[in-house]
């Protein structure tokens, strides 16, 4: 049943960590972490859906994760085909836009072709975003968007609208909030434009362990932050800071020129 919040966290992202320490933790082997951890995505999605989050980024697979073991890759690989094979209704259903940000084409043809599928089957959904970073790294990212903008305008030179645009997945904006589970309290590459202001949230929960309740109180213990975006009082978006400075630029300008003149 959704239960929307007067919330300022339009995005959320989440770090899925710790599911290998959890598992040796138990003397089992890493992957029964990650096996484990895969049930707990979905009650996940179901609760930031309930709460009005517009959009969900989660962090899957890294560019750095490709140094594990094989058996804890192929095993990740094949999580994600279950989970788009388990979900793909649900997700429709409920007016979910899928997609997947980063270089998957080391994936078996099967999966990506269940990707492409789910992509295609909910690009005009109007519910929760929601965005699986597989392959993925931040550096990567903006390097990516760079080349794409100077592929497209040579010789021009480059904004940070620019950039903006050019990223792998544009519409979804800035995170709000980064919640990482675990206990590390880093940002490990992890989505380095969008978190520029984000508002930070580390558990030491790991991932398995991870409730849909912990992660609804989260949410409800950092809405109330004052978010002022480099200034002084609080401001509603990063946005509406950005134009405040810009005003008080033209200011400043309009009084030096004036200040000239006399």
């Amino acid at each position: 049943m959704k239960e929307t919040l007067e919330n300022q966290f339009k995005h959320v992202a989440i770090i899925m960590d710790g599911n290998g320490r959890w598992a040796e933790a138990r003397s089992h082997a890493r992957v029964w972490g990650h096996i484990r951890g895969s049930r707990i995505v979905s009650e996940i999605v179901e609760e930031a859906d309930d709460l009005g989050v517009e959009s969900l980024t989660l962090y899957a697979f890294s560019t750095e994760n490709w140094s594990r073991p094989l058996l804890e890759v192929k095993t990740l690989f094949l999580l994600l085909k279950k989970f788009i094979k388990k979900e793909k209704k649900r997700i429709i259903a409920n007016d979910i836009r899928f997609k997947v940000m980063g270089d998957i084409s080391p994936l078996p043809d099967e999966t990506k072709s269940l990707i492409y599928e789910l992509e295609t089957l909910t690009k005009n959904a109007k519910g929760l975003k929601l965005n699986f970073a597989f392959g993925y790294g931040g550096r990567d990212e903006i390097i990516k968007s760079v080349n794409c903008f100077i592929k497209k305008n040579p010789g021009k030179e480059l904004t940070k609208e620019d950039l903006a645009e050019n990223l792998l997945i544009p519409e979804i904006k800035d995170v709000d909030l980064l919640i990482r589970t675990g206990g590390d309290m880093r940002v490990s590459n992890f989505l380095l434009w969008q978190i520029a202001y984000a508002e930070l949230y580390f558990t030491k929960t790991k991932w398995p362990e991870f409730k849909r309740s912990e992660f609804r109180q989260i949410i409800l213990e950092t809405n109330d932050r004052e978010r002022r975006f480099g200034s002084v009082e609080k401001t509603d978006s990063l946005n509406e800071n950005e134009m405040r400075a810009d005003e008080n630029l033209r200011l400043m300008s309009s009084s030096k020129t004036e200040w000239r003149g006399n």
